[in-house]
């Protein structure tokens, strides 16, 4: 049934844009850019008192929910109640004894829908009534009929900017399926030239641009052929299945009318409703996406021959402290697919928001894919690429771009379970200072609330709030909350009985408001499907509802997936009730995102209201997430652990991310449980460093680990990392105006900026951060060297010494050695990145700043880059106040123009580049000679270090205070005197 949809106050894709170039699981509680220079052109759219250093441990023993160290069971018993004794029974552990326990979750055998439909050949009995098929000029109706009962579907086709979309739809069911809403930005239209239908008695063929489409008719299947070649398969395999509604007659199967797991049964009143997507990727061996899983970034087969593994699982959940290597899903979940071979990037989306296992295998030279979900219909987006660019880009056309950040939100932030007080929020607030480390954001997690009721505040630990966000704000930082949605059921607690009263919480099956467990004990759970009750959820976020809170504080969502301690696998029952008497199967994956929304919207409608028309940009971090969540905040990987294992597949988990649509990610940094010791914890925000979202936490439990207690060795090598960061946050935030403009990622695979070079295909031992810098962490302990791969054709430079770094013939892997100080990573050739190099307290401190432009040649003695700058904060960047300027060196030329010509920029700044680096120029630096084209004056230069207060002398061509306005136009001219 199609929902009303409530609209997000932020729009769901920026106006049109500028192109472009080129766990938190406590222990309960315990608890683009484009790859080639064309397509770069057309931008597609504890406590306290335990301040010693920490040392290696195993993770902390899993604790009873609603238990918190360090308390008695009395103390427990009178905030949580019964909680405790049902906690204690179902799941105390043993010390010492892995958190994860997979037989509190459910495998394909244990799910009815997918282990009735995981590999029968029912697809084999579906076929396309020919007389029904009608063919217009963008859009295509027929029928389909599955001759094994009789059941009539309703097939339609309609071509969209880059894509397909296919849909298949009940007509005859007396109960309508469940159609996912508010994930699109604008229900696409047919659209593009007419495509040139052909119809036999067999088979319908459409083509249009260098693409052809076959309709099948018996079987029923749909094949895509780009370029002459097979692409895309539907029911190729005869896998294809829907399960029409029924009604429930005596002797059906086991599994249709309800099943159990463990000690909690669903009704399933509807009975089985699965669908079943038969799905080949021809001539593909590489498939990436669908998130959240800790796997590798290729996805590996779920079926070899006539072994099955378990399938990989999309089904939100909160995951007590996950394993790598899993296909156990995660915290979020993005049903969309791409496929990459060399010449050819395509994808699949399906917009399914209930529980979903997707199966890999390789067949005849491809990839083939079986996708089970338990309920809704099937709206399948097949994406046509054909590079990877265009992929993202069409998703991000259907689902939207990343909302632009404010410039502070992509500092470092710090954040542990918990910061005690406000004594101690001054106190490490303070310590940065004192160290020289910047940072941005504080956190508080639960601890800081009234007893588990969000939006409050515990009136001894924290007796002035307001003093203490204006205190960290008056050096340019800022402070988050957490607000979880569950809301405890207390007579006392305003919020909850407004909400009671006002009947906005989801019902059980029996139409009674759910009542279930998490922190605060008892708790209801807002039914964020209805617009009423996300509307009524952002007012809570204004100043004046939300008390002890100002416009400095910020949100951060947990425990949304959502979690409910005494549910099955931890979370709600599936035939819950929403708005629209729809059933919570059908929008379980989508629940966090759209509580997600609710909050940011309430964040946005606080910043009109204090700042007037030029507004706020929203932050509100969420741990659940669906198709769309990138409009919306970022996410983070959960509860990890302090381990090596964890570190690693952070890489690939974050790259997923950013292949799917949702580049602002991270993981936490040194692990949320357990104890880091000085190695792992340096290496991990040298990585961190280079995370889209970057954010050190820690669970209640684990010693203290803020930066400056690991001794000075190592508080200046974490120092130097942070600060690396910072200086390249002009880079990064133009970066996010890309994501935003076309939703292009900022963490990127080799393969997606070198797609013709199968080594790429499933490096994830390096990663792109954009497209000009590569990094390789160092993800094993006592490492002394590592071998970094360097594609064919490309040259880097080395950060400090400036050194060029040529791939070898054909392209290969180089062995660096590394010391504890950094990890490697490199400039590209032929690209321009801006910085800024002083070292400051905060993003905010910075605004200032003078910038650094480093210019870094190819083989072509060229280099293009681009700036982007506004005010940091506000939504006047959609008014055009900003100022975009491209850099290009060609022709010994360096120009400065605007982005786009002839547009006058809104924003307005004296901001000056005070020097310029330029690496790669043949000869001894000094030998070079710079002319202000304008003025005709000769510029300072000489040789000089890569970076501004260090690196090696001598081994760059740096202009010294050229005084060029950032804002204005220039140019200067490159010659080289000739040798004595």
């Amino acid at each position: 049934m199609k929902m009303a949809s409530s609209a997000p106050l932020l729009p769901s894709s920026p106006p049109s844009s500028p192109r472009r170039p080129w766990a938190r699981r406590r222990t309960r509680p315990a608890r683009s850019y484009p790859g080639d220079r064309a397509t770069r052109r057309s931008g597609a759219q504890p406590r306290a008192t335990d301040l010693g250093p920490p040392q290696p441990s195993a993770p902390p023993a899993r604790q009873p929910r609603g238990r918190r160290a360090g308390r008695g069971p009395s103390t427990v018993m009178a905030r949580s109640g019964p909680l405790i004794a049902l906690s204690i029974v179902l799941l105390l552990a043993p010390p010492g004894v892995p958190g994860f326990k997979d037989h509190e979750f459910k495998k394909c055998r244990d799910a009815a829908f997918c282990k009735r439909n995981r590999g029968p050949q029912d697809g084999r009995d579906y076929t396309v009534l020919a007389d029904s098929v009608v063919a217009g000029k963008r859009a295509v109706t027929a029928l389909i009929r599955n001759k094994a009962d009789g059941a009539t579907f309703k097939l339609e086709l309609s071509r969209l900017e880059g894509g397909l979309r296919v849909q298949v739809t009940e007509p005859d069911s007396p109960v309508d399926r469940f159609r996912v809403p508010d994930v699109l930005v604008a229900d696409p239209p047919a659209w593009g030239r007419a495509w040139e239908p052909r119809l036999t008695a067999t088979e319908l063929s459409l083509a249009f641009e260098g693409t052809e489409i076959r309709l099948s008719f018996s079987p029923f299947r749909l094949i895509v052929e780009i370029g002459g070649a097979p692409a895309m398969r539907l029911n190729g395999r005869g896998l294809f299945h829907v399960e029409r509604h029924r009604t429930r007659q005596d002797g059906d199967p086991e599994g249709w009318w309800e099943e159990k797991f463990k000690t909690h049964a669903d009704s399933k009143p509807r009975g089985p409703q699965a669908i079943s997507l038969d799905l080949e990727f021809s001539g593909f061996g590489h498939v990436y996406g669908i998130p959240e899983h800790a796997t590798g970034l290729s996805l590996q087969p779920t079926v070899e021959g006539n072994e099955t593994k378990e399938p990989y699982r999309l089904y939100n959940l909160d995951v007590f402290e996950y394993v790598h290597e899993s296909p156990f899903g995660l915290y979020g979940s993005i049903p969309l697919m791409l496929a990459h071979r060399a010449g050819l990037t395509v994808g699949a989306f399906w917009m399914d928001a209930s529980e979903m296992f997707v199966d890999v295998e390789r067949v005849d030279g491809g990839t083939g894919t079986q996708w089970i979900a338990e309920s809704g219909v099937l709206d399948l987006f097949l994406l046509l690429g054909p590079g990877p660019a265009q992929v993202v880009g069409q998703y991000a056309g259907l689902t939207g771009t990343t909302a632009m950040p404010q410039l502070f939100a992509l500092g470092y932030h710090q954040c542990r379970w918990n910061y005690n007080d406000q004594a101690d929020v001054a106190q490490v607030d303070a310590q940065f200072d004192v160290h020289g480390i910047p940072y941005d954001v504080l956190w508080l997690d639960i601890e800081h609330t009234d007893g588990k009721k969000y939006l409050t505040w515990d009136a001894k630990k924290f007796p002035d709030s307001v003093k203490m966000q204006e205190n960290v704000a008056s050096r340019g930082r800022r402070m988050v909350t957490i607000v979880d949605p569950h809301m405890k059921r207390d007579s006392g607690y305003s919020v909850h009985k407004e909400a009671e009263r006002l009947g906005h919480y989801v019902k059980n099956k029996d139409g009674n408001d759910y009542d279930g467990w998490c922190w605060p004990g008892s708790s209801s759970y807002l039914d964020v499907l209805s617009p009423v009750v996300r509307d009524w959820w952002s007012t809570q976020f204004l100043v004046e509802n939300y008390v002890g809170s100002t416009e400095h504080l910020y949100i951060w969502n947990d425990m949304n997936e959502p979690s409910v301690f005494n549910g099955p696998e931890i979370t709600m029952h599936k035939d819950c009730l929403h708005h629209g008497n729809v059933e919570h199967r059908d929008v379980h994956n989508m629940y966090g995102y759209l509580y997600h929304m609710a909050t940011t919207n309430g964040l946005i409608a606080r910043g009109y209201k204090t700042k007037g028309r030029q507004g706020d940009r929203p932050f509100v971090l969420s741990r659940a997430f669906f198709a769309g969540t990138q409009r919306l905040g970022p996410v983070w990987t959960g509860d990890n652990t302090a381990n090596w294992e964890q570190l690693r597949v952070s890489v690939p988990m974050l790259l997923s991310l950013g292949l799917t649509g949702l580049p602002y990610s991270g993981a936490d940094v040194g692990g949320f449980f357990g104890n880091p010791d000085e190695e792992l914890l340096t290496r991990w925000t040298q990585l961190g460093a280079f995370y889209p979202f970057f954010r050190q936490h820690a669970h209640i439990d684990t010693k203290r680990r803020e930066i400056w207690l690991f001794g000075p060795e190592a508080v200046d090598r974490m120092r130097r990392a942070i600060q690396q960061r910072y200086s390249l946050m002009p880079y990064l935030y133009t970066l996010f105006r890309a994501a935003n403009a076309s939703g292009a990622p900022v963490m990127l695979p080799m393969w997606y900026e070198f797609p013709n070079d199968p080594n790429t295909f499933d490096l994830q031992e390096q990663f792109l951060f954009g497209p000009a810098v590569l990094v390789r962490p160092v993800m094993e302990p006592g490492v002394q060297s590592v071998a970094v791969y360097l594609p064919p054709g490309s040259v880097w430079y080395d950060p400090e010494s400036g050194n060029k770094l040529q791939a070898p013939e054909g392209g290969g892997s180089i062995q660096l050695p590394v010391t504890m100080e950094s990890i490697p990573y490199f400039y590209r050739g032929g690209y321009i990145v801006p910085k800024r190099e002083r070292h400051r307290r905060s993003t905010m401190a910075m605004k200032n700043d003078p910038f650094t432009l480093l210019v870094a040649l190819d083989g072509d003695v060229s280099a293009m880059g681009d700036l982007y700058l506004d005010d940091g904060s506000s939504f006047n960047f959609r008014d055009g106040a900003y100022l975009h300027k491209v850099y290009r060196f060609r022709g010994l030329e360096l120009t400065s123009t605007d982005w786009e010509e002839g547009v006058a920029s809104k924003y307005d700044t004296a901001v000056t580049i005070e020097r310029i680096v330029v690496l790669g120029l043949p000869g001894d630096p000094a030998s070079w000679r710079v002319t202000d084209s304008g003025s005709g004056a000769e510029l300072a230069v000489n040789g000089g270090p890569v970076r501004l207060g260090g690196g090696l002398g001598g081994s760059a061509v740096v202009i010294r205070k050229p005084d060029l306005g950032v804002a204005k136009d220039w140019k200067l001219t490159f010659s080289q005197s000739p040798p004595v």
